[in-house]
C-alpha cells in the first residue's frame, strides 16, 4: 500500500504539533522544557519550517501540512525548474538523476535543509549532468552515424 504524501506530512505535524503542546504545558523554567523546547525549534529551523524570526514554541502549533511539503526534494526539484513537473521530478529522483550536495537521494520525500537546498542538482553521472548520453541518445548517435557514412558512398 502505497502512502500518500499528505498523510506523511500529517504525520509529521502532528508529531511536532505534539511534542511543542507536551513542553507548553510545562513550566518556562523547566529544565525539559528548555532543553527540548530548544532542540526542537534548532531542528524545524535548520528544516526551513520556522524562519529566525519564529523561535517560539507557539509557532510550531501554527505548522500546516503545506510548511512541510514544501520542503520535499521533490518540490524542491520541481521549483528549481530541474524537472518539467512535480511528476517528472519524482522520476528523475526515483531514477538517481538529482544530487543533494555530493550525495545521490533517490527518496522523493527527502526532507531538505536550508543549507543544502541550494546544492540540488543533477548526479554528475547522470545524462542530465553531463554523464555519458542515456539509451535512447546512444542509439541515435549510433544509426545517425551510419546514415551519415552511406550518404559519403
Amino acid at each position: 500500500q502505497l502512502a500518500c504524501p499528505l498523510d506523511l506530512g500529517c504525520h509529521s505535524v502532528t508529531k511536532v504539533r505534539n511534542a511543542a503542546r507536551n513542553l507548553l504545558t510545562l513550566d518556562e523554567k523547566d529544565p525539559k522544557r528548555i532543553l527540548e523546547g530548544s532542540a526542537l525549534l534548532r531542528r524545524l529551523t535548520r528544516l526551513g519550517l520556522l524562519d529566525e524570526s519564529k523561535l517560539r514554541l507557539d509557532y510550531c502549533l501554527s505548522l500546516t501540512v503545506e510548511d512541510f511539503l514544501q520542503r520535499r526534494l521533490q518540490t524542491l526539484v520541481f521549483k528549481r525548474g530541474l524537472a518539467k513537473s512535480i511528476h517528472h521530478a519524482r522520476v528523475l529522483i526515483r531514477q538517481g538523476h538529482i544530487r543533494v550536495g555530493k550525495q545521490i537521494v533517490d527518496v522523493p520525500s527527502f526532507l531538505v535543509r536550508v543549507e543544502s537546498e541550494k546544492h540540488i542538482d543533477f548526479a554528475p553521472n547522470s545524462p542530465f549532468g553531463g554523464g555519458k548520453p542515456g539509451r535512447v541518445a546512444r542509439r541515435k548517435a549510433k544509426s545517425g552515424s551510419k546514415a551519415a557514412a552511406e550518404d559519403e558512398e
